[in-house]
């Protein structure tokens, strides 16, 4: 009977068993994963991948599409990033140019170290929490230079957005969730995100009229507007007058900082990564370069190589507190220290194989800092420029504080610094490095990347989250990288996390807003808590966007190769890539 049946017929048998059994998880399709041959934009939200990718279509630069994918998130998923925050930038041209443009919020210049002395609750929300927005002022500097479309054309698809409404997605609407008693607490948040005295649910029409009136001005009249006009005055006004320090010179005095990136070789591979107040880019090297003594990849393999990359992580927490604002901070050595292999190679050998310890055995001095939400993009055009950007308020909604004049919801990065306070036995002292000075930028985890392989493209890779950002960049880029995984499914793998202090491992176990369920296996987990391990059930985590270059199939164009491109956007927050 069965020799009777075409080849053809039993192929097909075969995928329907694939598909109906685990083994086949990521053969169907899925949205949160495409094929492009020109370009590609990952984001958190489907609608600003298309809006980025239409820019692509028209001839834009990767840059111009960061700009108007970055605006778009900032109204669809207010809770993560806008223009009342800041951001990083990696910027890798095709020409082999690179760029780290660091447009992170700055301290108020009647900030001071001592400011939250007897109101430590005024530093995490509220008027006071309010670092100088940057967001709108570092896109239009890397648009000046590199943008090939008009300004305002950039601009508007965010505001006709907040204008024509958008619909509350699952995770927003989580968000809100966490934070309902501080959105009804503020009038500005509780004007567009609630409606009859409840929050507005999933699939309703959120509108923000005043919002999209900013975006139309920044798009017609340039970020002057913001930053020395009518928008920065109302915003000021607003600020001040419940109980902020910022002020229009704080606005037109603003300064985008333009460096380089710090780089490391890893396997044959050029990482691009964000160097300081940023913590990202040197922690992700420090980690790999602790990681590589054991073998790349059978050292990284099971639960020992989880057991090896959380210690990795814990001796990266130890040394990134000593990091800062170079411009107040000299920061060259402990720079120095995590780009060096060598001492890498020093860290490796207090680390066991079979036992953890408590934070003091990883030599840090400092206690540590929760940095929070954000939103990530990954961009690359048809050209093969491309643009790893992670932007951020900070907390969910960020300082719980929409300006009503201008609907622009602020950050609440100043609780992203350190600052002076009682110190116990069981906790270290905050770290110095990190204390509030005026126009001073507070550390980060963000950790845009960018790859590249004998100088050409290979991919472009971050991560939202928070403090557990590196974490969640190390894990997807050493999926794919050097475990060989598909870029869907390195991005589909359970994720672990470690911060130091506390001592525990928070691992993922939580169905998610796709319904798709994420969990560190049982027998793994056994395994660590064997070695020591104490660990956290975590329902949450990063969300990490991936585009991977295929060189293998490239043509080159006067010098550049051009091979197709894998764009991933995270299934754990609804998000979708989109490329043409």
């Amino acid at each position: 009977m069965f020799s009777a049946w075409s080849p053809v017929v039993v192929l097909l048998l075969l995928l329907v068993l694939l598909l109906q059994t685990g083994h086949g998880r990521h053969i169907k399709t899925r949205r949160e994963v495409i094929t492009s041959r020109h370009g590609a934009v990952a984001t958190d939200h489907g609608w600003c991948s298309r809006i980025g990718r239409d820019v692509l279509r028209e001839g834009g630069h990767a840059v111009d599409a960061s700009v108007a994918a970055a605006l778009c998130l900032g109204v669809v998923s207010p809770a993560s990033s806008g223009i009342g925050g800041g951001a990083f930038m990696i910027l890798r041209l095709a020409d082999g140019e690179a760029k780290a443009i660091d447009m992170r919020e700055t301290a108020p210049r009647r900030a001071s170290q001592n400011m939250y002395a007897g109101n430590a609750a005024s530093k995490a929300s509220g008027a006071l929490s309010v670092a100088v927005p940057a967001e709108v002022a570092g896109l239009h500097e890397v648009w000046k230079q590199y943008g090939k479309l008009p300004w305002k054309r950039l601009v508007m698809p965010a505001a006709m957005l907040a204008f024509k409404g958008f619909r509350i997605s699952p995770y927003l609407h989580m968000q809100m969730l966490r934070t309902e008693s501080a959105i009804f607490a503020d009038a500005g948040l509780r004007e567009i995100f609630t409606i009859n005295g409840t929050l507005l649910q999933i699939g309703d029409i959120c509108r923000d009229k005043r919002l999209a009136d900013t975006l139309k001005s920044i798009a017609i009249h340039g970020p002057g507007s913001l930053y020395n006009g009518p928008v920065g005055i109302k915003l000021i006004r607003d600020i001040q007058k419940s109980g902020g320090v910022l002020t229009m010179e704080d606005l037109q005095n603003y300064e985008v900082k333009v460096k380089k990136p710090v780089s490391a070789d890893f396997m044959g591979l050029e990482i691009l990564g964000m160097p300081p107040p940023s913590s990202g880019g040197a922690g992700m090297i420090l980690i790999l370069n602790i990681l590589a003594q054991y073998g790349i990849p059978s050292g990284i393999l099971g639960s020992l190589g989880l057991h090896r990359t959380i210690e990795s992580l814990k001796h990266m927490f130890a040394v990134r507190m000593n990091l800062g604002d170079p411009d107040f901070v000299d920061v060259s050595k402990v720079l120095a220290d995590m780009l060096s292999m060598k001492f890498a190679e020093e860290l490796k050998k207090t680390i066991s194989d079979n036992m953890t310890f408590d934070p003091k055995h990883y030599g840090g001095r400092w206690n540590q800092l929760s940095d929070h939400g954000t939103s990530h993009l990954c961009i690359v055009d048809s050209s093969r420029n491309a643009v790893s950007m992670t932007s951020t308020i900070n907390s969910y909604f960020g300082a719980c504080f929409r300006s009503p004049s201008t609907g622009i919801v602020l950050n609440n990065e100043m609780d992203d610094f350190s600052i002076p306070g009682n110190v116990s036995a069981n906790v270290p002292p905050p770290a110095p490095a990190n204390f509030i000075s005026p126009l001073k930028r507070p550390l980060s985890s963000m950790t845009p990347t960018i790859v590249l392989e004998n100088g050409q493209l290979k991919g472009v890779v971050g991560a939202s989250g928070g403090a557990m950002i590196i974490a969640g960049t190390v894990e997807v880029f050493l999926n794919h990288f050097a475990k060989k995984m598909d870029p869907l499914s390195a991005v589909m793998a359970p994720r672990i996390y470690h911060q130091l202090i506390p001592n525990v491992v928070m691992y993922e176990n939580w169905t998610t807003v796709t319904g798709d369920h994420f969990e560190i296996p049982a027998d793994v987990r056994t395994a660590l808590q064997k070695k020591g391990h104490v660990l956290q059930a975590l329902a949450g985590g990063t969300i990490t966007q991936l585009i991977v270059h295929n060189l293998e199939d490239s043509k080159a164009h006067h010098g550049v190769l051009k091979g197709k491109l894998t764009a991933v956007s995270d299934p754990r927050k609804g998000g979708f890539p989109a490329g043409y």
